[in-house]
């Protein structure tokens, strides 16, 4: 008899693919009640990276719910913001976040389900039809706007992306995935979970990163894919460094047997690629993609990587250059990308000048810039330089800066992103202070943090007397980066 195939490992236990099913159902049947479908309510929920949260999202689609994942690391304001915008009618938090989220659900007049009550609920009698084109999920990314936005995606889209790296990367029920990434953007959810989940292969959940955890299980000979951001990466390295010539021989052998190493969310330095290639063997798969396209870019799972360089088309994707005026470019002339495909989200939420204006075409319009070389598309930087990558996340300057003028020290600001091999980006805030106030890094940090999420904290801070600007009074953002580059 053949054992129950496992579909996530995590703090909260070991469970099957039957569990899931069985758990999803009782969350379906709590957050239905009396009602025979959900019909596109938005439910927003907080429940940390677990077994839980797998059984939570399903459930939440097969009630006929609009999935809207909330980031464990953000501030009461910002999970506030989020639950406001996307009109969520229903609030679920696990028991850690349940005192945070109670009081917001309150307030905006959503209902509030604890997850572990969801979890041990009746299971749904009947469940409603889910039409491809229904709205299944929102998840918010920073735009030119500053405030986030909410980008909209299908049941059908989500389908066609998850569906593109299966295909590309050669997912089968007998991986083993080590999931370590946070569950509210599309790396975790799509590239990782989603993928792993299709295919009925194993997911193995860590709730956070600590570096010498994921060198255990990576050495384990049971995980074959993991998938993470130049920063993890960075930090295995110093681990390993760090490790006994015994032990690093013994981790470097051991990972060398894993099928497939990837990074993306952010642009993975050639030193970190080298490096990691010497500990591991692995040249790291990097690929191209964001919130509103899935993955649309890949370097080849069989062939070769080049450093620096994002790959070709997933099956499925259109990808164009174009200049400023939408007129496609020569190969070897740098142009905007655009994507075109199934994958493409749909909309984003309740922002319908700015959905128009990201598309030109029917092409969406991804704002970096890039060129092709050889065959293989490699990324230049943004054409906005209000958005900053840094550690995976992609977060706006005009938020942060938003932020930072309520400090009662700050008169004027500028916050850019500097290259940082660490990070991708490091958020850089140059500040213009009130007569007689002093600000250090530190107290800058401190003030910053019940406000702003971790990632979108200055790990910089400049003094100057007069941000320098144009003509006509915008602060020239190139200069204020040279201000951090020429410390």
């Amino acid at each position: 008899m053949t054992a129950p195939r496992r579909a996530i490992i995590a703090a909260d236990g070991v469970f099957t693919y039957d569990d899931l099913d069985e758990a999803s159902k009782r969350v379906a049947g709590s957050l239905l009640a009396d009602n025979d479908d959900l019909n596109q309510t938005r439910v927003a929920f907080l429940v940390h990276p677990s077994f839980a949260y797998a059984a939570v999202q399903r459930g939440i689609w097969r009630a006929g719910g609009v999935a809207v994942p909330l980031a464990v690391s953000h501030p009461p304001a910002e999970l506030e913001y989020v639950i406001r915008d996307s009109g969520a009618g229903v609030v679920v938090a696990d028991q850690a976040s349940a005192a945070t989220l109670m009081p917001i659900a309150r307030a905006v007049h959503a209902r509030f389900v604890a997850a572990d009550d969801a979890l041990k609920a009746s299971p749904a009698d009947g469940l409603p039809h889910l039409g491809s084109n229904r709205r299944a999920m929102i998840i918010y990314t920073s735009g030119t706007t500053g405030r986030p936005k909410g980008a909209v995606s299908t049941h059908q889209i989500i389908g066609s992306q998850i569906a593109s790296l299966v295909e590309a990367w050669r997912w089968t029920p007998a991986d083993h995935l080590l999931l370590v990434l946070p569950l509210h953007h599309v790396h975790g959810i799509i590239n990782g979970l989603g993928s792993a989940l299709a295919v009925r292969a194993t997911a193995e959940i860590l709730p956070s990163f600590d570096a010498e955890r994921v060198w255990e299980r990576l050495t384990s000979g049971e995980v074959t894919v993991f998938t993470a951001v130049p920063t993890i990466y960075n930090r295995l390295i110093t681990s390993w460094e760090a490790a006994t010539p015994e032990i690093r021989k013994q981790r470097s052998e051991a990972v060398r047997r894993l099928r497939l190493m990837m990074s993306g969310s952010a642009a993975l330095p050639v030193k970190t690629l080298e490096r990691w290639r010497e500990i591991s063997g692995h040249t790291l798969l990097e690929r191209y993609g964001m919130t509103e396209i899935g993955m649309a870019l890949s370097n080849p799972l069989a062939g070769q990587r080049r450093p620096g360089c994002v790959g070709v088309p997933l099956p499925g994707v259109e990808v164009r250059l174009v200049d400023d005026a939408g007129k496609e470019v020569e190969t070897g002339t740098p142009g905007e990308l655009e994507v075109r495909g199934p994958s493409v989200f749909l909309e984003y939420w309740k922002r319908p000048e700015e959905t128009t204006a990201a598309f030109r075409d029917g092409w969406f319009r991804t704002g970096d810039v890039a060129v092709l070389e050889d065959g293989s598309y490699r990324l230049l930087g943004r054409t906005s330089v209000d958005i900053i990558k840094t550690g995976g996340f992609k977060v706006s300057a005009l938020e942060i800066e938003e932020v930072l003028r309520a400090h009662p020290a700050i008169a004027e600001c500028a916050v850019v992103g500097v290259s940082d091999e660490d990070w991708g980006e490091c958020v850089s805030a140059a500040v213009e202070l009130r007569q007689g106030a002093t600000l250090s890094l530190d107290d800058l940090q401190q003030w910053a943090k019940p406000q702003l999420a971790p990632y979108k904290i200055p790990r910089a801070l400049q003094h100057v007397s007069a941000l320098p600007r144009n003509a006509m009074g915008k602060v020239v953002k190139p200069e204020v980066a040279g201000l951090f580059k020429s410390r």
